[in-house]
Order: structure tokens, then C-alpha cells, then sequence
């Protein structure tokens, strides 16, 4: 389904009934083209005249340049993977939440209801959305949202995701199944555990799997990494996911309160039904009595379960502000300037810009959630494999999905095919793709790589021990800040596919959009500084330069 954003919407209240790029658009061509629109333009009916060369004149053009950027960009258009349209039942689609039948099937006339009140550029009934349970549908509103700084969320792109029925989306099943199968396995044992090395063979075999590789193998130096190089150096974990953060006078050590072993969920299909029907869960997490650094997929599940939204990031800077002036991007202008910077490029700048993308990149993650894809959760697929197994329904599964190892280990585990939830609530109420955690954490990361050095090497590396009581020193080669910040993003955000939530796919799909939102938002940022410099320079994550 293609998704144009600059379309009217029909049946609009009348102070909502204009479209996206109509907001912009109502500047008029003349405040686009010549001079100062809206308030300065008409200066004369002001009481306080705004003259031309003015202060404050030259600030509004730089807001009106900003935005004249953003018109001026192709209208996007958006497609999804064609689930909607290819299976009547909707089976490859989101549908938590709403009325489901015996089988785990959304109820159509629901499902309708729902398309209807988020397609377009405003929202439709989102009241009116029929659900079955009490936990309701997470914030479609923000699928609408509009912001102020960088690009509109409308306006940002991904490609669909890959299809229910595809050998993609089985083997990105398969892998869910292994992680769940291995969250208690550490990190620091994968080299030697018999449980990653079954992984590893098994994830090989796969014709549609996309994970990194070494020589069209999985290893455990690959298993559940990203495609990034700097998520496949070194230990699992990223070096600020580990270190002491120092918090102004104070310090913060890294240690949390983490689930017990073997402490899964939704296994049992009644309560699998229940759950995707939109009702709370009938028992909570047993935890461990101990607080641990994470080192397993189980401790970065509830990691990424708990922290708000931009904390992995804003330890990130405050561990780089510890690193000093050696560790600022050689574009740093104060390296060759004579005066000193305090506020502009220095320590609060990325503190600051670090949480102020937090928010554009959600909405542009709500949006694809919402109105383009509405691609279903894992947990909802494995639904679907599990009654296709018992031959309760017939659905297009890819065969490889059954005849890897992983299913029939889970089954053997647990007595069904539903996939083994971190979570008592499993998945969230909103659609999978993309994911919001991976969007964040893009966009974050790569504010931070704009502003540091990405060649710097990080000083005394460390890894948590097998039990996660403590910290020991890592003896491998140099761990730089550019490798660091791609890895903690992949671990922030697929802590979530540990925890069984999202593909891989989601997570891969979001940490590009976020990049994408953070390339709009620095745009913006460099038209307000007056220092000279070459730019904002990055590397993004397919390894390619990118200069703002």
C-alpha cells in the first residue's frame, strides 16, 4: 500500500482539514522567495517594528530557511510488504489488542476499524477502535504528532519489511526462537556452549538469514550481532553499557536488578490467547536477589525493558565527556580556535542534543508502526506457526521455519511452539516494525558520533564476569568510540529481540531511520552555530561517510 504524505484528508474536523505539507505550504510562495513572511514581513502592523538586518529578523529566517528545506524535499511515499493485501485472515499483520478468535485470527471488522482511523495524514476515530481488553492500543495519536526541529516524521523512509510468508521472516523466526532458547547462556561462554554452537549450525542452514557472517557461516563470534563492523568487535557488550558513569559529583555503577534463570512466559496457549487479546498478565517476573552487570541475553532483555529511552546514550556522553578534549571529533572548531568553547561543542551541547532527538525519533517510528506497515509481532507469529503445526489451520509458512532445529527444541522445552517471552506482558501494543527502541538508538548514536572522535580508543576496556558480579579487563585489541556507539546501539535495541519482541529486521530497519532523523535534525543544527567548521562528520552504519 503506498502512503502518499501530502494528501488532504477528507472528513477532517475543519481546524485539522489541511495536509502535512499544506502547514508548510500556507507560508506562501513569496515568504519562500523573497523577504521575510508573517510577522516580519508585516512589521508595519506591529507595535514593535521588526527591521530587516535585525537580530531578530535574521533569527526568524533561519527558522522559515529550515523549513523551506523541508518543503522543498520530493514528497515521500511510503510502501508496505503487501501482508495486508495478500492474506484475507491477516495473519501477517499487527493485531494485538483487538478482538481475536479461538485460532489467534484478528477480527476483521476490528482490524478495519483500526486502518480506518490511522490511514492518511491526520487521525481518524482512534477512540472508536474497537479492543478486546483493558490494556488499549499504544499512542496512535503519535503516528500524527507534528515537530519543530529537523524532519517531519511523514517525510522519512524505510523499505517494507520482508513478507509473512518469505524464507526472510522464517529465519528471522528461528533466530527469536534460538535467542529465547539462549538468554541464559553468558555472553563470555558463547565460544565453548553447546547450546550457541547448535545455534550457529542451525542459523547456517538458512537460506533467508540475514545476520552477520563469516564466510556464509554463523560463529559464535557472529551469533546475534549486527552488520555493523563495530558490533562485531570485541565482547558482546558495548563498553558504555559496563562502566562506571560518572553523574556530577556522584557515580553510577551499572548493575540492575535481573530476572531469575529460566524465567519465561506465555508458553501456555491460553494464556498466549489472552495476552494477544489485550489482557494483563496472570503472574510477574521472579527475580534474582543480586544486582548484576548484564551478561547474558536475559540481563540485556530487562535492561532494555527498563531503561528510558535515551539512558544508554546519556551514559555514553557522560563517559565520553570523561574521555576530554582528546576524544572530540577532529571537525571540533575549539581544536584550532583561540577561544574556548563552553556551551557550543563542548560538554553540553551533545548532553543536549542526545535527549532532544529522543522525541523525533519515536514519532518517526510511530508513524511506520501505524499508518504504513502495521507488520505483527513475533509473538503473534508463532501463534500461527504453532496452531499450522497441530494442524488447526493452514497457513503459507516458509518450510524452513519447521524443519530448523530451534522449533522442535522449543516444543520439546516447553510443550507448544509459542515462542518463550522475557516479558509477562510480551510484546507491546503497537505494531513491530520499525522498532522504536533501534530508531532511538540510531538517531542517538549518531548525534554522539557527529561530536566525538570515532577513531579514539577507549582507555582500560572491560567485560563483566560469567556471573555479572563484577568487571574484569579485556585483553583484546583497541575498542574505539565510533565501534563502541555502533554496538551500543545494536545491544540497546536488540535487547528487545532477546526479550522476543522484535525482529531483526525491526531492529536493522530502525536504527537506519534513526540515523535518518538525526542527519534532518543536525542539518537544522548547523544553521543556528557561528563557529567555523567543515561540518558535522559521521560514519553511518553501512560504513559510508556522511557529512552535514
Amino acid at each position: 500500500m503506498a502512503v502518499p504524505s501530502d494528501e488532504p484528508v477528507e472528513n477532517a474536523p475543519e481546524h485539522r482539514s489541511f495536509s502535512r505539507r499544506a502547514v508548510l505550504g500556507g507560508l506562501g510562495a513569496a515568504g519562500l522567495t523573497a523577504g521575510l513572511p508573517g510577522a516580519v514581513a508585516h512589521a508595519e502592523d506591529r507595535a514593535d517594528p521588526v527591521p530587516p538586518g535585525s537580530r531578530r529578523a535574521r533569527a526568524y529566517r533561519i527558522r522559515e530557511q529550515a523549513a523551506a528545506r523541508q518543503l522543498g524535499l520530493p514528497a515521500a511515499q511510503h510502501h508496505d510488504n503487501g501482508d495486508e493485501a495478500a492474506h484475507p485472515d491477516l495473519i501477517g499483520n499487527y493485531g494485538k489488542g483487538l478482538p481475536h478468535d479461538g485460532l489467534g485470527r484478528v477480527d476483521p471488522a476490528a482490524y478495519a476499524g483500526m486502518v480506518r482511523a490511522v490511514s492518511g495524514d491526520e487521525p481518524g476515530d482512534l477512540d472508536g477502535i474497537v479492543v478486546d481488553g483493558p490494556v488499549g492500543l499504544a499512542n496512535p495519536h503519535a503516528a500524527f504528532t507534528y515537530g519543530l526541529v529537523g524532519a517531519d516524521s511523514h517525510q522519512l523512509t524505510v523499505p517494507p519489511p520482508p513478507p509473512f510468508a518469505g524464507a526472510t521472516t522464517a529465519a528471522e523466526m528461528v533466530e527469536l526462537y534460538w535467542q529465547a532458547l539462549c538468554r541464559d547462556v553468558p555472553f563470555a561462554a558463547y565460544d565453548t556452549d553447546p547450546l550457541i554452537a547448535a545455534a550457529c549450525r542451525d542459523l547456517s542452514r538458512l537460506t533467508g538469514y540475514e545476520g552477520p557472517t563469516e564466510h556464509r557461516r554463523v560463529t559464535p563470534a557472529t551469533v546475534f550481532r549486527g552488520p555493523m563492523p563495530g558490533a562485531l568487535t570485541g565482547p558482546y557488550l558495548s563498553q558504555f553499557l559496563l562502566r562506571d558513569v560518572p553523574f556530577g559529583p556522584a557515580t553510577i555503577k551499572q548493575t540492575f536488578r535481573v530476572p531469575a534463570p529460566r524465567d519465561d512466559h506465555l508458553t501456555d496457549y491460553d494464556e498466549w490467547l489472552r495476552n494477544i487479546r489485550g489482557h494483563q498478565p496472570e503472574r510477574e517476573s521472579a527475580y534474582d536477589g543480586t544486582a548484576r552487570y548484564p551478561r547474558n541475553g536475559r540481563d540485556l532483555a530487562e535492561y532494555s525493558r527498563l531503561n528510558f529511552a535515551h539512558q544508554p546514550y546519556l551514559m555514553a556522553t557522560l563517559l565520553l565527556i570523561d574521555q576530554g578534549p582528546d576524544a572530540w571529533d577532529r571537525n571540533n572548531p575549539y581544536l584550532r580556535a583561540n577561544t574556548r568553547p563552553g556551551v557550543t561543542f563542548d560538554w553540553s551541547h551533545p548532553l543536549d542534543l542526545v535527549t532532544r532527538v529522543v522525541q523525533a525519533a519515536q514519532l518517526a517510528a510511530w508513524f511506520q508502526k501505524w499508518c504504513v506497515h502495521r507488520r505483527l509481532r513475533p509473538e503473534e507469529f508463532a501463534g500461527h506457526a504453532h496452531n499450522h503445526a497441530l494442524g488447526r489451520v493452514d497457513h503459507p509458512l516458509h518450510p524452513q521455519l519447521l524443519d530448523a532445529e530451534a522449533p522442535d527444541r522449543v516444543r520439546a522445552e516447553h510443550g507448544t511452539l509459542l515462542l518463550p517471552m522475557a516479558y509477562p506482558r510480551g510484546c507491546p501494543t503497537h505494531p513491530s516494525y520499525t522498532a522504536a527502541h533501534a530508531t532511538v538508538a540510531g538517531a542517538c548514536a549518531t548525534v554522539l558520533k557527529a561530536f566525538y572522535d570515532e577513531a579514539f580508543v577507549l582507555r582500560d576496556p572491560v567485560v563483566p564476569s560469567a556471573d555479572g558480579t563484577s568487571l574484569r579487563r579485556y585483553p583484546g585489541p583497541p575498542l574505539t568510540v565510533g565501534g563502541e556507539l555502533d554496538k551500543l546501539a545494536f545491544n540497546a535495541a536488540y535487547g528487545r529481540n532477546f526479550a522476543g519482541v522484535h525482529w531483526r529486521s525491526d531492529t536493522t530497519a530502525g536504527l537506519l531511520l534513526g540515523e535518518q532523523v538525526a542527519d534532518h535534525l543536525l542539518a537544522d543544527l548547523r544553521r543556528t552555530l557561528t563557529e567555523e567548521f567543515d561540518g558535522f562528520t559521521y560514519t553511518r552504519f553501512d560504513g559510508t561517510t556522511a557529512i552535514v
